[in-house]
Parts: C-alpha cells; structure tokens; sequence
C-alpha cells in the first residue's frame, strides 16, 4: 500500500512522483483515504481555486472541521478570505520591496562576514555552517526577536510541518517538547518581546491602526517564525547541494553572480523544500476528469509538479539556463508564501558571498537527509571548497 509519508519514501520520494504522475491526473490513496494530485495542471490548479479547494480545513492531513488542530489555526495558511486577508495584506506590505531593500546591504555584509568565518575551514559541513546559521542570524533580527532561545526555532518548526502528515512516529518524536516549544514561541509574539523597529513591532502597529485585531497580531507574528525559518533552511541548503553536485553550473553563476536568484528558485523547483500540502473541497467538483466529493481532503505533490515532464523540458537537470518562475515550491495563488522575497534575498545574499570566494565546491562526504512528512531537507551536507587565489584542500 502506498504511504508517501514512509521513511523509504521521504528518503527518495521522486520514484513515487513518477509512479503517480503516470498513474493519471488524479490517483487515490487507500491508507489515508485521500485524492492526490501528482502533475503540474492539476496541482496548480488546486492551488489557484481557493474557492473549491478551501486551506480554512488544515493544510495537513488532520480535518479542522471534524478534529481539533494541535494550535490555533494559522491566519496566513489556514484560512481563506475574508479571515485571509487583512492579515495577507498586513503581511505583504510589511515584507515588500521597500523593507527588502532596506534590509539588502545589512543582510549582504552579514553574509560575507559568516562565509569569511566558515571559509577559516576548506572542509564543513553545510547544513549548520551557512543554511541553518545564516536565516537564523538575519531573520528572527528583522522580526525583532532577542538573542535568546533562537535554537528553538528549528525544533518547533520541524513539528509544525511533521504535524500536516499523518500522526506516525515523526509526530510523535516532537511530541514531548510542544507544550515547552509553543510557549517560547508564544512569548517572542508578544509586542513587548519584540524589538521596536522590526517586522513583529510593524504588525503590532497594524493592529494600532485597525488593519489588524490585537487578537491576531500575535498570530501573524508566529505565521512568520513558523514559515520563514525552516523552509529557507532548507531551500539554502537545496542550492548549495545543486552546486556541489553541478559543477558547471556552478562554473556558470561565478561568470555571472546576478544568476544566484535564478539559481535558488531553480533549487527549490528541482529540490522542492516543501513537498506536499493538503487542501479540502468545498463542493463536489471534478479535475483532471475525475469526480470528487465535498469535504474530501486532496494531497497535492508540489515536488512531483515541479519535476513534471508535461511542464518542464528536462525536469530532473538543475539547469540555470531555465526559467524556473511558475514553479510550485512557494506555492502558487492567494496563498502562495507571502515570505519568498525574504527567502531569495536570504540566499541571494549567501551564494553571492561564496560566489566571490569559492572557485569550485564539491561534496566532501556523503550527505545526509532529514526525514519531515512535509519538508524535503538535508541533516548534513559535507563541502569542500578550493578558494579562489588558490587551490586548498
């Protein structure tokens, strides 16, 4: 019987993705009792009909109409409009092109002085070196969060996104800490935990202004620790792994650094970050010729859609030559992630440093991956790098 949330399929999905993908636009899977969608039409056309296909359920396998969610639901994920979009719109301003170029400069010096730190070294490993030290240097600053207890992040974001699979032993391994997770998380959304001049203070304000209640506030506030730290983790990660197993491509963005965005989205197209989500209908409706009950939950395989064959010419090649946009990896429609120019810039930031500095990277080990029902994601990545000046290792 087929669970993608297998460790042998969270291992290696993309043999499933191509087994549902062949299987028809539309398949079924008997364990849990869903619909799947594995091709690129339909998965895009699941995420961008908000209306049949409702996220208010849970994005996750749990029904919010029948079951109760393990935390109050997200104002940002979770909901459809209206509930949306006050805080959407809050949001999107808040993280737009203006705090974005505000944030550039700091965010690009802050790179280069963590790639200057790690590069002390020819040989590192990857994972805790740049993709998981860098977000969680920059972001939780432009949030506003304090110094302390950052390490928290991670954690409580590895539940939140185990949690949208079914409740096997992934779950049940973060149980133990949700109750001590969720409560320092709940204290950094507070408006006096948070630094007065960044993202976390602007939506308090929001809510000073009326665009927001004070009851969501705080809500939209952990909206951004949950989404904004752990997929960027990973998509970072994505792209160094495409590298180092790429070389010419990597070859490629040193003779032009203005490819490192191409290169990221590129990343998460052929990498996928996040893997699935789930939505519900609202309606008896039919897709890909297939008719499907109101109130049924659909999985959608945002990674298989992104390696679709009827999409993307050559889909299993990290080219940066392609145009990755109309991908799926940040989702797609009213809820695509409100937070991926933050993530671009993020990674832009980083591969410009190492761009600059590393004439060639390669693997120096076996990598190893982390197992999420929801994220694709790596433990450890071992690199060796060979400096530019010179030849090291």
């Amino acid at each position: 019987m087929i669970d993608p949330f297998s460790h042998d399929v969270l291992e290696n999905p993309l043999p499933l993705h191509e087994k549902l993908r062949e299987a028809g636009p539309v398949t079924y899977l008997e364990k849990y009792d869903v619909h799947a969608l594995a091709r690129y039409a339909e998965v895009h056309a699941a995420l961008t009909d908000w209306q049949g296909f409702e996220s208010g359920a849970g994005v996750g396998l749990s029904n919010f109409r029948v079951e109760e969610p393990w935390r109050p639901p997200s104002l940002l994920l979770e909901a459809d409009p209206p509930h949306h979009d006050a805080p959407r719109a809050v949001l999107s301003k808040i993280l737009g092109p203006r705090a974005l170029r505000r944030l550039r400069a700091e965010w690009f010096a802050d790179a280069e002085r963590l790639v200057d730190e790690v590069l002390a070294e020819d040989e590192f490993d990857a994972v805790p070196a740049l993709a998981q030290a860098f977000p969680l240097r920059v972001f939780p600053d432009a949030v506003g969060l304090g110094k302390a207890g950052r390490e928290n992040l991670l954690p409580y974001g590895d539940h939140a996104f185990n949690a949208f699979g079914p409740v096997n032993d992934l779950v049940e391994k973060g149980q133990p800490r949700v109750a001590e997770l969720s409560a320092w998380v709940n204290a950094q959304c507070a408006r006096e935990a948070l630094a007065p001049d960044g993202f976390g203070a602007r939506i308090w304000a929001a809510a000073d202004n009326g665009d927001l209640t004070y009851e969501q506030a705080p809500l939209v506030v952990r909206s951004l620790l949950t989404a904004g730290v752990d997929t960027t983790v990973h998509g970072i990660a994505a792209v160094l792994y495409a590298f180092a197993t790429h070389p010419e491509q990597w070859r490629r963005l040193r003779e032009r650094p203005g490819l490192a965005r191409v290169a990221f989205d590129e990343a998460v197209r052929w990498e996928s970050p996040v893997q699935t989500f789930f939505r519900t209908t609202t309606k008896d409706l039919e897709l890909g010729g297939v008719r499907i009950a109101k109130g049924r939950k659909i999985l959608m395989f945002l990674a298989a859609a992104n390696r679709d064959p009827r999409r993307w010419t050559d889909p299993d090649v990290f080219d940066l030559s392609r145009d990755p946009s109309g991908h799926v990896g940040f989702g797609m429609g009213l809820h695509q992630c409100v937070g991926q120019h933050v993530a671009r810039l993020e990674a832009e930031a980083l591969v410009t440093a190492l761009a600059a500095r590393v004439e060639r990277i390669e693997l120096a080990g076996q990598p190893r991956r982390h197992h999420n029902n929801t994220l694709r994601a790596w433990a450890s990545l071992p690199l060796r790098v060979h400096r530019t000046g010179g030849v090291t290792g």
